[in-house]
């Protein structure tokens, strides 16, 4: 008898565990969701250009601002000069489109690029541009301008400069 006491008291007890594990517990649900956001996308809408340069024995750099004016000043050795005729001076632009009201990040993936006339050359470097983190208005875009230096070597030979292949920018949402 004993043994049947003992079996039915640990099949109450084994009941009780149950029924308060039962009663323990709860459930919630949740729904899912996405917001698919405008592609960013930049497009260039004006070359860097430094314009018309003289140069002497010495040579020089030319600092081109990162602005819309297209502001441009002469560093190192001073044997650069910019002759009334300025020619075509621009910072380069571009416009960059996206989600409203965004922020992103731009980079110039390019530390230099080569310009040159023939086989003569000059070192383009030390690309600057006029946003550190760009910020999309409420129609989703932002115009973003890049400067440069130029290194131009004393006695350069006259003559347009051009670029064989262009510097990349890069943008990407924060």
């Amino acid at each position: 008898m004993m043994k049947s006491t003992q079996k039915v008291f640990g099949a109450a007890v084994a009941m009780l565990f149950f029924a308060a594990n039962a009663n323990a517990q709860a459930t919630a649900t949740a729904n899912a969701s996405a917001t698919i956001v405008s592609p960013i996308s930049i497009s260039k809408t004006t070359d860097l250009n430094f314009g018309n340069l003289a140069v002497d024995a010495t040579g020089g750099t030319v600092i081109l601002d990162p602005s819309a004016a297209g502001t441009r000043s002469s560093a190192g050795a001073g044997g650069v000069s910019f002759p009334a005729n300025t020619g075509t001076v621009s910072a380069a632009t571009f416009v960059v489109s996206g989600q409203a009201n965004f922020t992103y990040d731009i980079n110039i993936l390019n530390s230099s690029i080569e310009i040159s006339n023939g086989t003569e050359t000059m070192t383009v470097e030390n690309f600057s541009k006029s946003v550190t983190t760009g910020l999309l208005d409420n129609l989703g875009t932002q115009t973003v301008y890049v400067g440069a230096d130029l290194q131009v070597n004393g006695s350069q030979t006259p003559g347009i400069y051009t670029s064989a292949s262009p510097f990349t920018v890069l943008v990407n949402y924060n």
